[in-house]
């Protein structure tokens, strides 16, 4: 392929280069006819030179009686040609100093022949050959004209037959490398064309087991997440044995403080010797607290083990797709958070006309009441807090945005916020970190992705790319 864009671009390169060689030709063709307008320009002044003396000898014998007339003509016919030869070689150095040379001498000859013309001049010989001679000097200067244009022609004749040359061999060039390029397209496109049938079979081979491939690598996937959810479901439940055991004791160590506190401080007003201060210290503060951290820990731990028992729960659950209402289910979550809602005076927008889908009800519930929560947890202080829901069409899929003008999630933390146990930003709020894992985790389950665009201080969009008609685990899977 660069083979052939490199011979069309020498062929561009080819073609470019007789196009200049044309151009230079035209140029040399135009001077040549340059060369010949000056040509005849100083052949007119040579005429007009001749029409003046023929005028000026017919005054001095009265052949005829117009010939006054006739040498006025003459001479304005002689210095319109010096004018329109000086115009046309003012590109010339040489020639304007010759046509200012001739334009002088011109003028010498008319004062010299217009006062031999008078009535009362004297007709000597002797002023009859300077005269002459003067007339002769305007024809020599005219020859010489005529000769340096004669170079001039020959010079640009000669660069037009070679620019003419140079075109023809050019063309020729032109012709030849793009035989040459035609020759490499043709093998490389025959080369590619064989290349691509091979393909081609390769892939229909390929093609003829993929679908038991797929089945295949389906079942394993379906068979691997199974084995997730159960080892998830298990380590889960036994954990809690353990858990509820420590829980039950630490319940017997709390009450067992009341009494031993009791005991210190009655033995404390018997026998104060009896209690050291290490003692009362540990039976008063020491003991309460460390108590007291056993159990906010062990609540956390319940927290959490009953968090991932739902993840497990909604990984084992049946998908079972139906035709959904989105303006009716995403008013029904927002109805659910009413009171939560309107007692931190939040804004609640649905965006009216949503498409409909075919999914799972709950999973979408779910999704959406996660995400209204987050944004009705995480606003920004000292702004009115809004929420809108909105959603729009692709081929084949849903978009639903859940959109707000919250705290908003730092680019840098975009992709984290989704991971289990996760947060972002200030922790000011109660949460585990698994809410937004277990929308993401509901949105692959529904064969599709969970996006969010969001800066700091700006508020947050998160995106729910849905198909628009859920086909299946094997789809989600895929």
């Amino acid at each position: 392929m660069l083979f052939v864009v490199l011979g069309f671009g020498l062929v561009m390169f080819a073609g470019l280069a007789a196009l200049g060689v044309m151009l230079r030709g035209e140029e040399q063709s135009r001077l040549v006819d340059h060369t010949y307008q000056v040509e005849r320009e100083v052949s007119t002044i040579r005429l007009a030179l001749e029409e003046m003396r023929s005028a000026r000898r017919g005054f001095a014998l009265r052949l005829r009686f117009d010939s006054a007339s006739s040498y006025g003509d003459a001479t304005r016919k002689l210095h319109t040609a010096i004018d329109h030869v000086s115009t046309l070689t003012r590109d010339n150095p040489a020639q304007q100093r010759n046509v200012n040379e001739l334009r002088r001498l011109a003028n010498e000859l008319d004062s010299v022949f217009r006062a031999s013309m008078n009535p009362g001049a004297q007709r000597l010989a002797e002023t009859e050959a300077e005269r002459q001679q003067l007339a002769q000097n305007v024809e020599n200067l005219a020859i010489r004209m005529v000769a340096v244009e004669r170079e001039l022609l020959l010079e640009r004749a000669k660069a037009r037959d070679d620019s003419v040359t140079l075109f023809y061999v050019v063309l020729f060039a032109t012709g030849v490398l793009l035989a040459l390029v035609a020759a490499g397209s043709i093998w490389v496109i025959r080369r590619y064309t064989g290349e691509l049938v091979e393909s081609r079979e390769e892939l229909r081979s390929l093609n003829e087991n993929l679908e038991d491939a797929v089945a295949i690598r389906t079942t394993d996937l379906q068979r691997a997440n199974d084995e997730i959810q159960r080892f998830a479901y298990i380590v889960s439940h036994d954990l809690r044995s353990p858990l509820v055991n420590v829980m039950g004791f630490t319940a017997e160590l709390e009450a067992a403080i009341g009494p031993l506190q009791g005991f210190v401080q009655d033995v404390s007003r018997e026998k104060p010797e009896l209690v050291t201060e290490e003692v009362r210290l540990a039976v008063e503060e020491d003991l309460p607290e460390s108590v007291g951290f056993i159990r906010t820990s062990t609540h956390k731990m319940d927290r959490l083990i009953n968090a991932i028992l739902r993840l497990s729960r909604e990984g084992r659950r049946t998908i079972v797709p139906e035709k959904l209402d989105l303006d009716r289910l995403a008013n029904g979550v927002i109805d659910n958070l009413r009171h939560r809602i309107d007692e931190l005076g939040v804004t609640a927008d649905i965006v009216p006309g949503m498409p409909r889908i075919v999914t799972d009800r709950l999973a979408l519930e779910q999704i959406l009441s996660n995400l209204v929560e987050n944004a009705v947890k995480y606003l920004k202080p000292g702004r009115p807090g809004e929420v809108s829901i909105s959603a729009t069409t692709a081929p084949g899929r849903v978009l639903i945005s859940v959109a707000d003008n919250g705290r908003g999630v730092d680019r840098r933390d975009h992709d984290r916020i989704f991971d289990l146990f996760r947060r972002s930003g200030e922790q000011d709020q109660p949460g585990e970190g698994i809410g937004l894992a277990h929308v993401r985790a509901l949105a692959y389950r529904l064969g599709g992705t969970i996006s969010v665009e969001s800066e700091l201080d700006k508020g947050s969009t998160f995106i729910i790319n849905l198909p628009a008609i859920y086909t299946g685990e094997k789809a989600a899977l895929s």
